[in-house]
């Protein structure tokens, strides 16, 4: 059961990066270690590089940090990654009602949204409860899509 968090995004800033690079390491530390990819300073650092606060959001709980996600337009699609969100905070719901808010966004758009998680997480079944679909499977990532939820409406 889902408990109520008073929570809210804002868009990301430079400044952001050591704590959103901190996040993912602790976030993925145990799925890194099962899958035997876990390097202490690779993990920040591939978060560094490849780090765009125009298409990052930093997800706020009583206005501290708790968590990030990005959502990137690439072609036909938009690619949700950073998902992260402090492990105190995982199963209260907040994943799930910032996924609904961008998922509707994208819905407006009418392209589909795609994602890869890392294989055995437990987000995997997050991601599935919103309707996404495993695309593509290699040994350390699941790729899934989610179609949109209706069609764009045009004049």
């Amino acid at each position: 059961m889902a408990i109520m968090v008073d929570w809210g995004i804002r868009p990301a800033s430079v400044s952001d990066v050591a704590a959103v690079a901190e996040l993912r390491a602790v976030v993925l530390r145990a799925d890194l270690e099962r899958l035997g990819r876990y390097d202490e300073e690779r993990v920040r650092q591939r978060l560094r590089d490849g780090f765009e606060p125009a298409h990052t959001w930093v997800i706020e709980v009583g206005g501290a940090f708790a968590g990030c996600v990005a959502l990137r337009r690439a072609e036909d699609t938009h690619w949700l990654e950073h998902f992260y969100l402090a492990p105190h905070l995982q199963g209260s719901g907040i994943g799930s009602g910032v996924l609904r808010e961008l998922l509707a966004g994208c819905d407006r758009s009418g392209v589909p949204v795609r994602l890869n998680v890392l294989q055995g997480s437990p987000a995997r079944r997050l991601y599935e409860r919103h309707g996404f679909t495993v695309e593509a499977e290699d040994p350390v990532d699941a790729f899934m899509v989610r179609k949109p939820a209706r069609a764009p409406t045009g004049n």
